[in-house]
């Protein structure tokens, strides 16, 4: 495997999408009819590809399969590095061996992390969609992350398919394209085994694309793919998934009492009965699911995990919970230190406006758009008038308001909604094509340089390396940029582990943080048979405790690893000189 840090210093290649932006602006009002004979041509042979449309929903799908195959020397796989990578491949590596969960190992204590939960049993905190397509990928292909990529090309046709179903052909497909440049191949929802976002955004669209075309034909195949898009997001993001449900279904219901075309209610609910069914009988099995792993049908994921070990509520009106007493002090600073800190934040009214208005819609504009995609917003006004989309404005802004409740809210959190983020910003670049200031057409011409910009910043994304180009470091960056890097930052981590796996025997690795140590930035992640591991990672403790873990695996090699070290050292373990206590 390809492995490279990705670059991390020279020009920002966030810095030169916003030149690139700001020049191509300049010259569509200077030159607006420069290359227009050539565009024109290309729009020409774009819009006969266009009418065919299940060959472009197919081109869409496949292009996002094979263009991100292909750029792999660039991109590699990327290997697990914040939390929720190794929380998510742990359901993947269990349901992957034919289980539901793992019991509790003997030396639970030493294994306490981030995002997963220990008790009742060990297991991922999350909802299990992202696990099981996972854990497809690995038994199908060898690997978890083929998995994570046909479900991330299935997303791209989809969001094609759903925008046929709103906008005309060309501008359907031309959204197919922008999302496979912005989400397919450079976004972390691809690029990381995090946020369960590409399978939350397939739902999305199969609900939004579903619920005109139901609306038109009234057919029982459009009722299926509501139902299955909506399963989908029960099982990746189901909070925002539910609230895009609930106002698809009031929509489906002011359409069944006043709607044109519409069916009379017994007929509505003959044809949606197997479509429910299917829906309740997926969640029946979620019930069963949260049995097994946390032993109540009616204790959702995060539940468990939450109780344990937060110290922040969940919701912004909520006090904070009684804090929890900590085994480990990493664990206290991220719950304590962070997530506590912030919340207290946005429980002000100075830091509710400023992240509620400002912050948060930025980072999630930044995600979605970039600079590149941010000419169109000349038209916003005329989107709040245009009838054809109102119902994905209604979407949005509904989905938005729920998401504004919530204390932490990141871009894949608006997964659920993001066709109609792409549906309305086509909607405005339709608009803008149309704009013709003093009669010439400088709206044609920044939508052309607009597109044009996306490939560039395409191509220049697969050269930042030999170009010496910065991107910003993932996680952080991530939220504010598609440009995130570097791709392999759980590369000392991986090479340790590589290294262990080719030593003669089994390993006990005991991870020394010091103080002040970045929590993202956690080792001890373990298969989900961690007493048969090859590698077993493991947090140290004071003396005492730590020769019990010793004790217990006394058939290991026992090693001490320095992660914050550069690099990351691994020597035979000694204990430490000065004893640590438990946190509280």
């Amino acid at each position: 495997m390809h492995l490279t840090p990705g670059p991390t210093t020279g020009t920002s290649l966030l810095l030169i999408e916003g030149g690139l932006t700001v020049i191509l602006l300049a010259v569509a009002f200077a030159l607006p009819r420069m290359g227009s004979p050539l565009f024109a041509r290309i729009e020409r042979a774009f819009a006969r590809l266009a009418r065919r449309k299940r060959l472009s929903v197919l081109l869409v799908g496949v292009s996002a399969l094979v263009l991100r195959l292909a750029i792999l020397p660039f991109c590699p796989i990327p290997l697990p590095f914040v939390q929720d990578d190794f929380s998510f491949l742990l359901s993947a590596n269990t349901f992957a061996l034919g289980r539901l969960t793992n019991p509790t190992p003997a030396m639970w204590v030493h294994f306490e992390s981030f995002a997963i939960t220990l008790r009742p049993t060990y297991m991922s905190m999350y909802f299990p969609g992202q696990g099981l397509i996972l854990a497809a990928g690995k038994v199908l292909f060898g690997h978890p992350w083929f998995g994570l990529l046909i479900v991330t090309a299935l997303l791209c046709a989809a969001f094609c398919w759903m925008l046929q179903a709103w906008l005309p052909p060309s501008w359907a497909l031309l959204g197919g394209v922008l999302v496979i440049l912005r989400l397919g191949l450079f976004s972390y929802w691809i690029n990381t085994y995090s946020g369960a976002a590409s399978l939350a955004a397939l739902g999305g669209a199969l609900v939004l694309g579903a619920f005109p075309r139901f609306k038109r034909s009234r057919r029982f195949r459009d009722a299926l793919l509501a139902a299955v898009g909506a399963i989908l997001l029960a099982y990746s993001r189901p909070y925002e998934g539910m609230i895009l449900c609930l106002v698809v279904l009031s929509g489906l219901g002011y359409w069944a009492l006043f709607g044109k075309n519409r069916l009379k209610p017994g007929q509505l609910l003959l044809r949606m009965a197997a479509p429910l069914a299917l829906v309740a009988a997926t969640l029946a099995w979620l019930g069963y699911y949260d049995y097994r792993v946390f032993g109540n049908p009616r204790t959702l994921p995060y539940t468990v995990q939450r109780i344990t070990y937060a110290a922040a509520p969940y919701w912004i009106w909520q006090a904070p919970p009684p804090q929890p007493t900590y085994n480990h002090e990493d664990l206290r600073e991220f719950f304590v230190g962070v997530e506590l800190t912030y919340a207290k934040h946005i429980q002000t009214v100075p830091g509710f406006l400023s992240e509620t208005l400002l912050f948060k819609p930025f980072r999630t504009l930044m995600f979605f758009a970039g600079i590149a995609l941010l000419p169109p917003l000349f038209m916003l006004s005329h989107v709040f008038k245009d009838r054809r989309i109102r119902f994905l404005v209604i979407c949005v802004f509904v989905v938005v308001c729920g998401a504004a409740l919530e204390t932490f809210t990141i871009p894949h959190h608006f997964a659920a909604v993001s066709p109609a983020f792409y549906a309305i910003g086509l909607q405005m670049m339709r608009h803008l094509r149309q704009w013709k200031p003093g009669g010439q057409p400088i709206g044609a011409a920044l939508l052309r340089f607009t597109v044009f910009n996306c490939l560039a910043l395409a191509a220049l994304r697969l050269g930042a390396e030999p170009l010496h180009l910065r991107l910003a470091y993932w996680p952080s960056g991530a939220w504010t940029s598609l440009w995130s890097g570097p791709g392999q930052a759980g590369l000392p981590r991986a090479l340790i582990q590589q290294q262990l796996e080719q030593m003669h025997g089994k390993q006990l690795v005991i991870v020394r943080y010091p103080a002040g140590h970045n929590t993202i930035n956690d080792w001890v992640y373990n298969d989900p048979d961690i007493d048969n591991s090859k590698v077993i990672w493991a947090r140290e403790m004071d003396a005492a405790q730590d020769a019990d873990l010793i004790r217990y695996y006394n058939d290991r090699k026992v090693w001490l690893l320095h992660p914050d070290n550069e690099p990351a050292t691994l020597t035979t373990y000694t204990p430490a000189t000065q004893q640590k206590s438990p946190s509280h």
